[in-house]
């Protein structure tokens, strides 16, 4: 009698019901993100189990595929004033890895993927790197030259043409205003309807006038706060080191660099003899 074929054995229950959930996931996932148009943003809202649900591991892109990737994608976002950090490249244990640093925090990025620094800069780079990992995430050309700018580039505002229409409009109205008033004070231009004293002109004429002075004060104030932005933001390119090259002090040590080897350099030769 010959042996009955072996039957094939059932998939084991706990391992349906987490495939089915699974699935059932990937479905609200797909149904809850635009993937066609995906971004930080979207990364930033989604959940650890949101985004195992919707990505393969496979096909992750690792290594320094990788970090050309994600300097590529900071390049573009720093272009567009939507991350300030620095970029930096070097390497430590023999591996290559990405650095981004400003005055608020840093990120370094490992070829595996890894991400660990602090502030704000490690929030805007961990979705970056995140999309970058994906095979799908089409990356942006970089542009040529990106950098930050130095503290003696930044203007001291923006809007001149603004300001400028501004002021010629408070002129003209507070002109009009004073021209009202004039003419209802020293001629005898304005009617007085059964010989009371017409106070309309003057009470017109202060109208006009106030609205000219109140345009004088936003646009002081509007030069007022760009100067302060401007400022601001210079004292931000400066704690960071762009102006002299020398890095925050909460930035760990970077082996291999360039920055790094020429501030060991300048360290050597201002040292004292033996």
């Amino acid at each position: 009698m010959s042996d009955s074929p072996a039957r094939e054995e059932d998939t084991p229950p706990d391992a349906a019901d987490e495939a089915d959930d699974v699935q059932a996931l990937r479905r609200q996932v797909e149904e809850k993100y635009d993937f066609e148009d995906f971004g930080p943003s979207d990364m930033a809202q989604m959940s650890a189990e949101e985004w195992e649900a919707a990505f393969d591991p496979e096909t992750w892109v690792v290594g320094e595929d990788l970090l050309d990737r994600v300097e590529n994608d900071l390049k573009n976002r720093i272009d567009t004033r939507e991350v300030f950090a620095v970029l930096e490249r070097y390497e430590e244990g023999g591996e290559e890895r990405l650095v981004a640093y400003s005055d608020e925090g840093y990120a370094i990025v490992g070829p595996d993927g890894s991400v660990e620094g602090q502030g704000t800069v490690l929030r805007d780079v961990k979705p970056t790197v995140a999309l970058c990992s994906m095979d799908s995430y089409a990356v942006p050309d970089a542009p040529d030259d990106v950098s930050l700018p130095t503290p003696d580039d930044v203007p001291e505002g923006t809007g001149q043409l603004g300001n400028n229409l501004l002021q010629v409009v408070a002129v003209a109205q507070l002109l009009a205003g004073l021209g009202l008033i004039g003419v209802w004070l020293f001629t005898d231009a304005v009617p007085t309807p059964g010989g009371y004293v017409n106070l309309v002109p003057p009470v017109v004429g202060l109208v006009f006038a106030g609205i000219g002075l109140f345009l004088f004060a936003v646009v002081a104030n509007a030069r007022l706060s760009d100067r302060f932005r401007a400022e601001e933001f210079r004292d931000r390119l400066r704690a960071t080191g762009v102006d002299d090259g020398d890095r925050p002090d909460f930035l760990p040590p970077l082996e291999g660099s360039e920055t790094a080897s020429t501030g060991s350099t300048a360290a050597d030769e201002t040292g004292d003899p033996d």
